[in-house]
Order: C-alpha cells, then structure tokens, then sequence
C-alpha cells in the first residue's frame, strides 16, 4: 500500500539546490512506528523526515498500515513534508486492547475454583509461548508483508540508503535483510540500547533461550549494519564495543534527540513566578511514561519528607503527571493522597497539547532510575524542556544526562538517595525562593533538530560516497 502526500517536493524550497555535481539522493526510512502514530518513539523519525530534504535527501518511509500501538496524535502529520514516499504494510499483530489484555490477564483478583489454577497455567504457558516465537518482538509479525512492500518498493524507486529506527528491533531485522538483498548503506538508529530494553521493557521474555535468540539476531544486524546512531555519546560508544565483540565494525555517531523550534510556534507561559502570596500553586509537570527506569518513587519520597516536616506548605504544591503508569507506579503516587499535595493525573495528550502544559508549569521533572545502564540514558524530553526554559527538576544518577543539565539547571539537579536535598528543594521553591536563570541559553542550539537532521545527512553523504 503506497501513498504520496499531495505534491512533489519543491527543490527551491529545500534551503540546498542540488546542482549537477550534487543530485538529490534518496533514503528508506524502515519505521514500524510513523505519524499519526502518537507517543514520545515516533518524534525522532518524523524529524529526521522533516528536515532532510533541506540536506538534499528525499525520503521514503516503510511503516505499519494497520498498527498495533497505544495511541495515534494527528497532529504530527503536519510535520511530514508534502512529497515523502509512505510505503505502508499491514501488521499480522492483534489489536493493541486484546494485547493488553491479555498481557494483564493475571493482574487482577485471583479467582477461587478447581479449574482457576489450571486456567491461570494455561494462560501463562501460552504467553511464554507466543513471547518466545515472536522474536525480537511482536512487531515480527509485520516483517513478511513490510519485506515484500520494501522489495517491491526498492525495485521500482531507486534508493541510495537505508535508515532503520529501534525499538521496535523488528525494524533493523527487516532493515538488514533488505541491505543484503539491494546492497545499500545501512544505518542502525538505536532510539534506546537493545540490550537495556531486554532487561527493562515490561512483558519482555526473560529467560535464557530468549536472551540467546536476541544475542544472535542482534549479532546478525551488527554485523550487516554500516553506520550505527545512538542518542548518546555513552550509548554510542557502548553499541560499538558490541559490535566489535560481534566481529563488526560500524563507524559510530551520537545524534542527540532535540527540539523543534517550529513546535514552540506559540508564546511560553510567562505568568508571573510564583510566590506563595500569587493565590496559585506551584506546579511540577511530568510528562512521559512512569516505570522501572523512570520510577517516580524518589519525589514521593521526598514530599512524604515536607509533609513531616511542614505539612501546610503542600497546599500550596500541585503536581501534574501526564502520561501512562505502570501499577506499581500508580501505587505510589496514591501515596500523595495522605499529604495535602494537589496531584493531577492524564494518561495521554497530544504532543503539542502536552508543550503547552509544559509551558504553563513553574518546574518540570525529569527522571532516570539510578539501575545499571541508566547513566547512559538521555531521555527525549529532556531537549523539550530545555527549549521551554523552565526549571528542571531532575533526579538521574551520575551520567550523560546529570552532564548535560549540570551546564543549564545544576541547582536542580538531584541524585534518588538525596531525599534531603529534595525536600530541601522543595521547600525552597513551596516557600518562595527566587530561581535563578538558565545560563548560556545559546548552547541549546546544538539540540535543535535541524541540526541533528544535518549530522544525519553528513553520515549518509560518506556512507554512499565511501560505497561508489
């Protein structure tokens, strides 16, 4: 199923005129996750979609027709230009509310009677079943139509290079089976590491023949990928030693996740700062998934410290969490409910309605569980809230994303185990305590997606010029 938005890309538009010693090139974006798809994983590829073609590269994009995810957010469409390639293939995959269904089957109460233990064992040897043929994951189920679509796409279109996103890992097991059959240049985006998504990722097969099967196909993409991306330095270089462990050798490129100026299209707040005397509360806004790597459990921790200490400055708190929460998540924040902490819950909203609540906050949270592999983590968020300007409150542990706040908002900045120095915080900022300015706001630039997008096509330039 192909589609081509209404009206071919105009070459004078492009900011780059491709003059007989520089044509046009072409890219295939292999993306199961693509606009109106909604959520935080479809932001980079519809970017890098976005601003390429001021690069001289035209793109053309395989994703899901029918997919299986949690939400879709038309307004991303806006961000596709007029003129990209969407090659759509359908998905064997069930419908997102049977699979979340079924992965909750055992959630619930547990049900007394003769045949309920024999029912629960059925029901979980048929999910270890499903979970360990559906390799890497279940987004597998679309490889065999998006294979088909993708060979019948790179016949008649040529194409100079492939680009795969991940997670899904589907994505770079498609992505490396088309490169060896057209022989173009690979690159492998690692949105997250596909090791720590193995060990994070909720519902994720966890047992030793799983782990073998992801070794191996990850070995496998390695091995046929020419150039991997990761969204940190630390990442990065972790990916590469992998590879070589595996008896590859990508060339390696951190491209950061970042902003889009033209998403901020619309005034920051700027009401007045708060002060207790303003007859309004001060707001923390979180955004995004709340789960074992992104556990809200050390702020909780330090207002149950306020409320100790001076219970009635909490009337004057009111935290927002926008986004969906795993139980045990949920489960702490109903801890709040004993404090006088105004809490605002919202499973989802539309990204630009989600910048405007942003916008409209006194701080905003960012959190990293201190767990092995974190430190290597910059959540994609972050570059959003820079570019909003409002003060972060950040609890990570000590890495790449502690580095990077530490030049913009390090009196924010916090450790899990710091409780003290939270509520410290807290108490500061509830009590009225002034916040001092971002300093060097020009050093965001370097997040901005255009430029990420321009790093991309540099990548892509040598890869193809390395390959004639």
């Amino acid at each position: 199923m192909s589609t081509i938005l209404s009206k071919p890309v105009d070459l004078a538009d492009s900011g780059e005129q491709p003059g007989p010693q520089s044509p046009r090139k072409r890219l295939l974006l292999v993306s199961y996750h693509f606009p109106p798809v909604g959520g935080a994983g479809v932001q980079r590829p519809v970017k890098f979609v976005k601003y390429l073609k001021q690069f001289g590269w035209d793109v053309s994009v395989l994703m899901a027709a029918n997919p299986s995810v949690p939400v879709f957010d038309n307004s991303l469409l806006v961000d596709i230009p007029e003129g990209t390639h969407l090659e759509k293939a359908r998905t064997w995959e069930p419908d997102y509310a049977l699979k979340k269904n079924m992965a909750n089957k055992n959630d619930g109460p547990r049900k007394t009677g003769l045949l309920s233990p024999l029912k629960s064992t059925c029901k979980k040897a048929v999910k270890a079943g499903a979970g360990l043929l559906l390799q890497p994951d279940a987004q597998i189920l679309w490889y065999p139509n998006a294979l088909k679509a993708g060979k019948q796409l790179l016949k008649r279109m040529p194409h100079d290079a492939i680009l795969a996103t991940a997670p899904p890992y589907s994505n770079l097991i498609l992505a490396s089976k088309l490169k060896r059959l057209f022989h173009l240049p690979l690159i492998s985006d690692f949105r997250d590491e596909w090791d720590l998504s193995s060990k994070y990722l909720e519902n994720h097969q966890k047992d030793h023949l799983s782990d073998l099967i992801q070794t191996r196909l990850q070995k496998k993409v390695m091995r046929h990928s020419d150039a991997i991306v990761a969204t940190t330095r630390a990442s990065t270089q972790r990916l590469l030693d992998r590879a070589e462990q595996f008896g590859a050798a990508p060339v390696g490129q951190c491209i950061y996740n970042g902003f889009d100026p033209d998403d901020f299209d619309t005034p920051t707040d700027v009401s007045r700062p708060y002060s207790p005397e303003s007859g309004r509360r001060f707001r923390i806004v979180y955004t995004g998934t709340l789960w074992n790597l992104t556990t809200i459990e050390p702020l909780v921790r330090a207002i149950e410290a306020v409320h100790q200490s001076q219970p009635s400055l909490l009337k004057h708190l009111e935290l927002q969490v926008i986004g969906r929460k795993t139980p045990e998540q949920r489960e702490l924040l109903q801890r709040l409910d004993r404090t006088d902490c105004t809490l605002i819950q919202e499973d989802y909203c539309a990204h630009h309605e989600a910048l405007k609540k942003m916008a409209a906050a006194d701080a905003l949270c960012l959190l990293l569980s201190d767990v092995e592999g974190a430190d290597r983590v910059a959540p994609a968020k972050l570059f959003e809230y820079l570019a909003i300007q409002k003060e972060i409150l950040s609890i990570t542990p000590v890495g790449e994303t502690a580095g990077i706040l530490q030049d913009f908002w390090p009196e924010g900045n916090f450790r899990a185990s710091e409780t003290g120095k939270l509520a410290s915080w807290l108490t500061g900022r509830l009590q009225g305590q002034a916040v001092t300015p971002m300093p060097h706001p020009e050093k965001m630039n370097q997040f901005q997606r255009e430029h990420q997008a321009g790093q991309l096509a540099e990548l892509l330039n040598q890869l193809v010029h390395h390959q004639i």
